[in-house]
């Protein structure tokens, strides 16, 4: 129970790197909650400082959600094991938190879609990176980053029950809170989407045209 508990500690820890304030301030003298939509993330990083600073923000952001929930093989549980499994949940829930509320920056962190991407990558990772190709694609061809990340949540259960026959109930409850989860932190973004006021992200400027 120790060694669980220090394990969900280190993973909020790992989930409160806030890479978007750091690099932003290290690099260009600019605290990125501060422009934009205020978000400690890779899309707004990417809107205020482009992407050759919000390449970096999301990578790291992904991989500490993964290392946190690698965590779990430190203990004696079983890989496929129920306690493994409840450990791996827990690590998930605590990166994420660490994202959203970071004790590194002043509690105020980002929406962690990256963060959780990593995490779960880590628990499902088949599943995940169809949910990243969904999330390519979507945004890609309508430049939203939220609808995105939210056709990206939806995806999740459905790729988990429906292409990989998952029966498992405890994997099935996951998938869907994921889905919930994502559909609540966005859920001024979907209400911008219907109003067409919802900001589009492109990875290279656009050039002006003359």
């Amino acid at each position: 129970m120790v060694l669980n508990i220090t394990l969900i500690v280190i993973a909020y820890l790992l989930g409160s790197i806030p890479s978007a304030v750091w690099i932003g301030r290290r690099f260009y003298g600019i605290d990125v909650r501060e422009h934009g939509s205020h978000n400690a993330g890779a899309t707004n990083t990417l809107r205020v400082l482009g992407l050759r600073a919000a390449l970096p923000v999301f990578g790291i952001d992904m991989l500490k959600g993964f290392v946190a929930v690698m965590l779990s093989h430190l203990t004696a549980y079983e890989n496929g094991s129920d306690a493994m499994f409840d450990l791996k949940i827990a690590l998930v829930a605590a990166a994420v938190i660490g994202h959203i509320l970071p004790l590194f920056a002043g509690f105020r962190g980002g929406k962690g879609v990256a963060t959780l991407a990593g995490a779960v990558l880590a628990v499902y990772p088949s599943a995940v990176l169809l949910c990243l190709l969904i999330f390519g694609i979507v945004f890609v061809t309508t430049h939203y980053v939220s609808l995105g990340s939210i056709s990206a949540g939806i995806a999740f259960p459905i790729f988990v029950i429906g292409i990989f026959g998952e029966r498992s109930v405890s994997l099935i409850v996951f998938s869907c809170v994921i889905a919930v989860l994502l559909l609540y932190t966005h859920r001024r973004n979907i209400q911008r989407l219907f109003d067409h006021s919802e900001s589009k992200t492109y990875l290279f400027k656009k050039k002006d045209k003359k």
